[in-house]
């Protein structure tokens, strides 16, 4: 038989991974069976199953690959001297995870914001997905500190204020923009960095 190259298993991965995002967009994480998912891909059980056992591992599979993606951005921003500010870091990573992963669209609309909602809802009772969520939102965490730090080293923020304090706060802001977007409605990434840009320039000019 030929040897199945990488860039087709990694493809046929993806695949899967789309798919299946849809249909938990469309469905609901509960509603949605490996039929569906199979229905949705056009593949058979046997190339599905090849990749992933079932359900909790397709979406396992999803939040860490969106993990990762938000943290290689950055990680990559920490090592600039210094970082692009927060309201174009923020605006370089929500772009990333609401409008560049086609793949994730469902029906014309970004499906990631509702497929985070329901993440975190799944996350309340199932154990091995909490443990994922953590473990990325640590890395995150992580590496928005150590942005932080180079802002401060650069003296471009206040090194009084904890650095993990300022992560938290970052990170609960694109967590929250996310949610209006499912709860809410769509709404271009601008409006974030437009808010984060006026928050930033209190001190920095008065009003008239």
């Amino acid at each position: 038989m030929p040897r199945v190259s990488q860039h087709h298993l990694d493809a046929r991965r993806r695949q899967i991974l789309d798919g299946a995002a849809r249909c938990f967009v469309r469905n609901g994480f509960h509603a949605t069976s490996m039929a569906d998912v199979l229905r949705e891909t056009g593949l058979s059980a046997g190339a599905v199953y090849r990749y992933f056992r079932g359900k909790e591992e397709l979406i396992e599979a999803i939040v860490t690959e969106v993990l990762d993606a938000i943290r290689t951005t950055f990680e990559t921003a920490a090592r600039t001297s210094p970082p692009p500010p927060p309201d174009v870091l923020v605006g370089q990573v929500m772009t990333e995870v609401l409008t560049e992963r086609s793949g994730l669209s469902c029906d014309g609309e970004d499906s990631f914001p509702r497929l985070m909602i329901q993440v975190w809802t799944e996350t309340l009772r199932n154990e091995d997905l909490s443990a994922v969520m953590r473990a990325g939102y640590l890395k995150v965490r992580e590496s928005w500190i150590r942005v932080v730090l180079a802002y401060q080293k650069a003296g471009l923020m206040r090194d009084d204020i904890p650095a993990d304090h300022v992560a938290r706060t970052m990170i609960a802001a694109a967590q929250g923009f996310a949610a209006q977007q499912a709860l809410f409605g769509s709404a271009p990434v601008s409006v974030l960095q437009d808010g984060l840009r006026a928050l930033m320039s209190m001190g920095g000019q008065r009003a008239s």
